[in-house]
């Protein structure tokens, strides 16, 4: 059943490219291809950057779970989870499309929650065998624990998601009014049957933040330089992103011999940013060489030293795009995405417009603009503070009071357990996390919480690892965080409970053991010590008091050099107590 899409969104524009309409109340993107088979794909906007870090993995979940009854098939199909939405992807013949597309509505409609402890330990096995990139880590520098920084992060959820939450999830953000569909054909087939309920089109979250201050740098992996700026969506941006990678490559590897790879990449975050990412690759005895050309590039593109010739070649490059057969069809997923995020839809001709009209002078705007957003990361712990960049927050900015427990691992770290949140003391600084800012804590029946605030601070809390820390404690912790931030962890064996260093060494009798003797010895002679000459102070003392003019000013003398003795006699004590835990 299709009803034509009423104009509201800019569609009639594009009636050169493609046709719309709706197909049980979702918005559908059509145009013919030359390719035999059709192609279609079904967006919801939905995806990890809606979720929360306790729930994290909850649409992956529901993507894998309507796929799950489509069985083993020759049909080219998949699921995909991002940050701002979710695709059903399938390419086969009309019935098979139709089929398929039937049958994930079907099961979003009833999803198969038998499945749901076996999908969980499948998306946990998924991501144990899925390595970070080399850029993993500045989402959650840039954003915190939460929004589009939980890219960062494994999916909790996996772990604790209920039957109900996940049914829930799929009913409130799978709905009609929440997707769009396109293919590639001249007419929607018959039979389609994408029922769905109804809902409510959610735009995509806003971006939190979790620095203080930009341009700004963090430490990465070794052989490996980023760069991380968000803009705002344009044409002049996105051909800026073709020009930076064109500019890197010249002057890192051709000229430069520095890199091997050195690419930018322009991805939409939402209906009106982008992700601007650039990255070159570095032998370790050339990674300051290769920090040097890469912010050396960005400045020589801030300056404004771009060539016409460079801007040409990348506009031709794109304009050729426009050449190509079936441009329709090629153009319905971006069409599809920009409809269901709300941003602009631009015809073939306003865009080759736009295009036409960028000049050097926008490059050069895009440019500023992406370095005043900049997030850098550097090999290993070089830094970036000559180039004008601030290090981002290693550190909270203040620290909660309560009951202070010391490490057993060593007495420069203690943990503190207060009203509101709990902190982490260590000779750099504070680490904090407040529990009305908790993102996630996760909870093992051994008494072990991990706590992880929003802007992205974290703090362990081991009942093995701290003095003092006792079930009470950590019933207090329990009691001040938010339920719906709590994750329930499985058991761990014996063996992994972690125990601290000195302890295991102690109980050895062995380095732990001589190291006390030490101490054990050397109390001993300076108590010796501190007693004789406590001793001689008395008889000093006695004996010029009986004296016809007593010396008392020789007597303080001698008082005086007692002092430091009993001072060190003190401090050794202290420390042999602490060795010996």
């Amino acid at each position: 059943m299709t009803a034509e899409l009423h104009d509201t969104d800019g569609l009639d524009a594009l009636k050169d490219v493609l046709s719309h309409t709706t197909t049980h109340g979702i918005p559908t993107l059509y145009a013919p291809s030359r390719q035999g088979e059709i192609t279609a794909g079904l967006f919801f906007r939905v995806g990890r950057a809606d979720e929360t870090l306790a729930t994290s993995g909850i649409t992956h979940l529901v993507e894998h779970l309507a796929l799950h009854r489509l069985g083993l098939t020759d049909l080219h199909y998949n699921g995909a989870t991002a940050n701002a939405y979710t695709l059903f992807h399938v390419t086969g013949s009309e019935e098979e499309v139709v089929a398929h597309l039937n049958g994930v509505c079907a099961a979003l409609r009833d999803l198969p929650l038998d499945r749901l402890e076996t999908e969980k330990e499948i998306l946990r096995t998924e991501a144990a065998s899925r390595g970070g990139g080399a850029d993993s880590q500045l989402p959650l520098w840039r954003y915190g624990a939460q929004g589009y920084g939980l890219s960062s992060y494994n999916e909790l959820g996996t772990w604790d998601l209920t039957a109900e939450q996940v049914r829930h999830w799929a009913e409130t953000r799978f709905t009609r009014d929440n997707a769009v569909l396109w293919m590639t054909s001249d007419a929607v087939p018959e039979g389609l049957d994408l029922t769905l309920p109804a809902g409510t089109r959610f735009p995509a979250p806003a971006a939190s933040t979790a620095l203080p201050t930009t341009p700004a740098y963090i430490h990465g992996d070794d052989g490996h330089v980023v760069f991380n700026a968000v803009v705002r969506r344009s044409t002049a941006a996105s051909v800026f992103a073709d020009v930076l990678g064109r500019a890197l490559f010249q002057d890192l590897r051709q000229e430069g011999g520095y890199s091997y790879t050195a690419e930018a990449d322009y991805t939409l975050r939402d209906a009106g940013f982008a992700t601007l990412t650039a990255y070159a690759d570095a032998l370790p005895k050339k990674q300051d060489a290769v920090v040097g050309g890469f912010v050396d590039t960005l400045a020589r593109l801030r300056a404004g030293r771009i060539e016409q010739s460079e801007l040409d070649s990348v506009r031709g490059k794109i304009m050729k795009m426009y050449d190509g057969p079936d441009l329709g069809a090629a153009a319905l997923p971006s069409y599809a995405l920009n409809l269901l995020l709300g941003h602009r839809l631009l015809s073939p001709d306003e865009h080759k417009a736009e295009l036409d009209a960028v000049t050097v002078a926008d490059l050069r705007e895009v440019a500023r603009e992406a370095w005043a957003s900049g997030l850098l990361q550097v090999p290993g712990r070089g830094g970036a503070d000559w180039a004008g960049c601030t290090l981002a927050p290693q550190y909270s900015r203040d620290a909660v009071t309560g009951t202070r427990h010391q490490s057993l691992g060593g007495d420069q770290v203690t943990l503190v357990i207060g009203a509101e949140g709990v902190t982490l003391t260590t000779p750099g600084g504070p680490v904090t996390v407040r529990y009305d800012a908790c993102a996630a804590m996760t909870a093992r029946p051994d008494g072990a919480r991990a706590l992880t605030g929003l802007d992205g601070f974290a703090v362990t809390v081991e009942p093995t690892l701290y003095r003092g820390v006792t079930p009470e404690r950590i019933a207090a912790i329990d009691a001040a965080v938010p339920e719906v931030a709590v994750v329930r962890m499985p058991a761990r064996a014996p063996e992994q409970i972690p125990r601290p260093r000195e302890r295991k060494a102690a109980s050895s009798g062995s380095e732990g053991g001589r190291s006390t003797w030490g101490w054990t010895l050397g109390l001993w002679l300076v108590g010796v010590v501190a007693v004789v000459w406590g001793l001689l102070c008395v008889l000093v003392t006695a004996d010029e008091a009986g004296a016809v003019n007593p010396e008392w000013d020789a007597v303080a003398g001698i008082w005086v050099l007692e002092l430091p003795l009993l001072f060190v006699t003190w401090q050794m004590y202290r420390a042999r107590r602490r060795r010996r835990g």
